[in-house]
């Protein structure tokens, strides 16, 4: 039987699809400076939208970056307070070319809803905000539970703004435990909780020769060339089996229980439509001796994402630059640490520097990785929450992505984290034509409607 504040959702469906739809046109893209402007406007949106609601303290947090959206409403004594995270800012939506419609103009399609942010994580955090929306329409102005909402624009860039504000002032976010929508369900319609994240460390490396451009023909044979020599460095940091060689690099890791593992068999995993229809390659690689699924969610990686440098204009140019530049990822497993793991690769990248060429070794953010304990109250409420909603058993998993602000949340706050996410495994992510399935979104506001009631018994 559905609640007051259910049945409110329900009958508010359409608005709430075209409030989103509106937060989606805004381009908040914040590694770009030039949308600067447009990450602030939708800042704005959700500050106007809290306010609207009803909620309390409603601010912007000025950071060093962009700024962070704060509000709470406090007045339920005796009862658990929730810490309510999300962002609002998203990724470049290159390559263009290959949008079926545009990035920032959402639309509807099969049942779904396209739009670069329409679940990260525009979508999955106005879940949150809608909800509380209905809850307090249907409460009188009340909630079940006390909330607070931290949602910041720099989540897509380390969020280096948000873990400073964490760090200075703990005391400002006082809380039982924190709420994260920034996951995926691991298949449609199975009801999934994120028990585990891998951590990240997102570095550049930096190759220079000669103190100018060269002539190839004149100075090719002779001249170092900073192209070959970074190819070099980066062939060495990974074998063909996608092992990683930088030496002690899995020497602290952490690998998942007897039990996890056999948990993890469970999954409606279909290796072959994995291949075919989420990654659409000839075959999977990696470490061939764990399972698609461990090497996803419970081993490093170490990944080359772009070469900018040189020349890469039409025609031909025949130069040899005087530097070249390679953005490298490592995600981490459990126990291994972001500094420690940067120092052994920095160490290891200068050792294989070749003569004639100085190489640059610099760390643009990490995170933790965190496995979350299940035995709580708050992660037996979403269960329960999932199950009555989607009507099936839930399921737990963990993720290969990153959310560093989890770590930070169980490090400064002290707090667990549920991490209950309404995305699927197609939803295309960082890439051309993201999606959000609808009837996930308006099944996740239920979702979370249920959870805070229940929170509040």
């Amino acid at each position: 039987m559905l609640s007051a504040a259910q049945e409110y959702s329900r009958k508010n469906q359409p608005r709430f699809l075209a409030e989103l739809k509106d937060l989606l046109r805004i381009p908040s893209i914040s590694t770009l400076p030039e949308h600067a402007g447009d990450v602030r406007r939708a800042a704005e949106f959700l500050v106007r939208e809290l306010q609207r609601i009803g909620m309390e303290h409603v601010r912007l947090i000025e950071t060093a970056g962009h700024p962070l959206v704060y509000a709470d409403w406090l007045h339920a004594d005796g009862k658990p307070t929730c810490l309510c995270y999300g962002h609002y800012d998203v990724q470049p939506p290159d390559p263009l070319d290959e949008w079926l419609s545009p990035p920032f103009e959402p639309t509807e399609r099969n049942g779904n809803l396209y739009a670069r942010g329409a679940v990260d994580d525009k979508g999955q955090m106005y879940i949150h905000i809608k909800a509380l929306e209905c809850l307090m329409q249907t409460y009188c102005g009340k909630l079940p539970i006390n909330v607070r909402l931290l949602i910041e624009g720099e989540e897509e860039v380390g969020g280096e703004g948000i873990a400073e504000y964490l760090r200075a002032h703990p005391e400002t976010l006082t809380a039982d435990f924190a709420l994260v929508s920034d996951t995926e369900m691991f298949a449609p319609g199975l009801p999934t909780l994120c028990v585990g994240l891998r951590g990240m460390i997102y570095t550049e490396l930096e190759v220079r020769g000669a103190k100018t451009d060269l002539h190839s023909g004149l100075y090719g044979g002779a001249a170092p060339n900073p192209f070959q020599a970074l190819c070099w460095i980066l062939a060495q940091l990974k074998n063909a089996n996608g092992h990683v060689q930088i030496p002690g690099f899995y020497d602290d890791l952490q690998a998942p229980s007897a039990a996890e593992l056999a948990a993890w068999k469970t999954l409606p995993f279909d290796e072959q439509k994995f291949l075919t229809e989420e990654i659409g390659a000839a075959a999977l690689v990696g470490e061939a001796n764990y399972s698609v699924l461990e090497r996803l969610w419970a081993r490093p990686t170490l990944e080359i994402h772009g070469m900018p440098g040189g020349f890469t204009g039409a025609g031909a140019k025949t130069v040899i630059p005087a530097k070249a530049l390679a953005k490298v990822s490592m995600r981490l497993a459990p126990e291994m640490q972001p500094q420690s793991t940067f120092a052994r690769y920095k160490q290891f990248v200068e050792s294989l520097c070749p003569a004639g060429v100085t190489v640059e070794v610099r760390l643009i953010h990490s995170g933790d990785a965190i496995v979350i304990g299940t035995d709580n109250p708050y992660v037996a409420a979403a269960t329960e929450a999932l199950r009555a909603v989607f009507d099936r058993e839930t399921v737990f998993i963990r993720s290969g992505g990153s959310i560093p602000i989890v770590g930070d949340f169980e490090r400064h706050l002290k707090i667990p984290t549920v991490m209950m996410g309404f995305g699927l495994p197609d939803d295309n992510l960082h890439a051309p034509n993201e999606k959000f399935h609808i009837a996930n979104f308006y099944n996740g506001i239920e979702t979370m409607i249920e959870f805070f009631e229940r929170m509040g018994k």
